[in-house]
């Protein structure tokens, strides 16, 4: 039987994080992967720990403590900006896993379908990384190395996600397509920010996540959408080839070929939804 510690304060926890610990958070992966089997890790539970919670504007951008739950997220008070994210949250299982749920948890679980992922890399999201050893700062697309992998480092813990401001006009967006509407993982999914400045795409960034090992964000795409005016056109400048980042699997919830059909028809959707 391993130890369980639950610390009130960041310093404590980065602490316990020198000998082998398993981070619990909402727990909404944790208790799942252990049914019917004895638990005899050391747990290190955050979820006491005041400086890994809450919403706030720092600078030009915003900072969303580590535990931050997909319910807080949804229901804070937040530009346009976070539209997407915010669509997200409301899809990540039902309402007691978006209560209890939290966003860094998400992240660190690196599940290719996990809802947040995208709408993040739109966000053009960093995370923030903290041990004794100091602090550090990167982006999302560097921190989710593959399938169910990150880049923490031993003794390191995941304390924020940082979003950074947009000084024009800015919307977003998501689309998730399921075997049914609600309570179920990803086949596909689609994320898009959009900042625009008199009519047209000044700044595009578009994410797609289930069709590879990490969700990847669409250059070819992105680059064709900058200019162009922001109307019902819009969606008419996706083309397959801009899919080519990519790499849909088969497995029992769809085909590869169906998942990249799919992602086709759900960015057009997605560009469709953002466009007022």
């Amino acid at each position: 039987m391993g130890d369980y510690l639950r610390p009130a304060r960041l310093e404590e926890a980065l602490e316990a994080l020198a000998r082998p610990c398993t981070v619990l958070a909402g727990g909404t992966d944790f208790f799942p992967a252990r049914v019917g089997h004895a638990i005899d890790e050391n747990i290190l539970d955050i979820s006491n720990i005041g400086a890994l919670r809450g919403i706030s504007r720092k600078g030009d951008g915003w900072r969303l403590g580590a535990t931050v739950t997909w319910s807080e997220l949804a229901a804070a008070d937040l530009p346009p900006l976070f539209d997407g994210l915010k669509q997200a949250a409301r899809e990540v299982g039902g309402r007691q896993i978006q209560n209890a749920g939290t966003l860094a948890g998400n992240l660190c679980n690196a599940s290719p379908a996990a809802d947040g992922v995208p709408p993040l890399l739109a966000l053009d999201a960093e995370v923030e990384l903290a041990s004794c050893g100091g602090q550090r700062r990167l982006a999302l697309s560097q921190f989710i190395t593959g399938n169910r992998r990150t880049a923490l480092a031993p003794g390191e813990l995941l304390v924020a996600i940082h979003v950074p401001g947009t000084a024009r006009e800015t919307r977003s967006a998501f689309v998730k397509l399921g075997a049914r509407r609600y309570l179920v993982i990803s086949i596909v999914m689609a994320a898009a920010t959009l900042e625009i400045a008199d009519g047209r795409v000044a700044a595009a960034r578009i994410a797609v996540g289930a069709c590879s090992a990490v969700a990847q964000r669409l250059p070819l795409l992105e680059a064709a959408l900058v200019g162009a005016p922001v109307d019902a056109r819009l969606a008419d400048r996706i083309e397959p080839v801009q899919l080519a980042p990519l790499a849909p699997i088969d497995d029992v919830r769809a085909s590869s070929g169906y998942r990249r059909d799919a992602a086709l028809v759900l960015l057009r959707r997605l560009l469709t939804e953002v466009v007022p």
